[in-house]
């Protein structure tokens, strides 16, 4: 029978006789492993932030309304606390595709003609009593906008085709206000 430590013995003999044979310092770089740059831990990090990032981006650029509606929030913004009828109600309300022996709906706040990214644009502001305030702009040349909803800049926005076909932008504060003002302004359903 061996020795159990034996082997032991000749595992520290070989190590000696090995570390005498070979200078001490650091091992030939070749047996080093080489990490490829794409694993290293920063390159992955600012990868997932870029992506992060870009969806983001993508996010809110998804969600932007089209320009001409992010013109009429910039200009409903501004003319917020304008008060006044600057036009004859009549075309107005022609424009907007009323009837226009009618009055105007809700409580008319402003009236007037206005300049949108270059467009002219009819400016109607109201209060309507189980909705709020809300602001609709037509406009005077055929334009090109798809129907669609959103929230944009603190006001929620609505794009609506009118009851003579043309589309209408409706911007409110309150989302009660737009639901209130397309029966209104919208045609009836079929």
């Amino acid at each position: 029978m061996s020795h159990p430590h034996s082997e032991d013995d000749f595992d520290l003999r070989a190590r000696a006789e090995l570390a005498l044979a070979y200078e001490a310092g650091d091992a030939p770089a070749h047996l080093y492993r080489h990490t490829p740059w794409l694993a290293r831990r920063w390159v992955q990090t600012c990868g997932v932030l870029a992506l992060f990032a870009t969806t983001l981006l993508g996010g809110v650029l998804a969600i932007r309304p089209p320009e001409l509606v992010r013109g009429a929030i910039e200009h409903e913004y501004y003319e917020r606390t304008l008060r006044g009828s600057f036009m004859d109600q009549d075309k107005l309300l022609a424009h907007m595709g009323l009837e226009a022996a009618r009055p105007a709906p809700g409580y008319p706040q402003l009236m007037r003609p206005c300049d949108i990214n270059g467009r002219l644009a009819y400016h109607l502001t109201t209060f309507f009593e189980k909705g709020g305030l809300v602001t609709v702009f037509a406009f005077d040349q055929p334009i090109s906008l798809p129907e669609g909803e959103g929230w944009w800049n603190n006001v929620y926005w609505q794009v609506v085709t009118g009851r003579d076909g043309r589309p209408l932008v409706l911007v409110s504060e309150k989302k009660r206000a737009l639901d209130v003002a397309l029966r209104v302004f919208a045609p009836p359903p079929a």
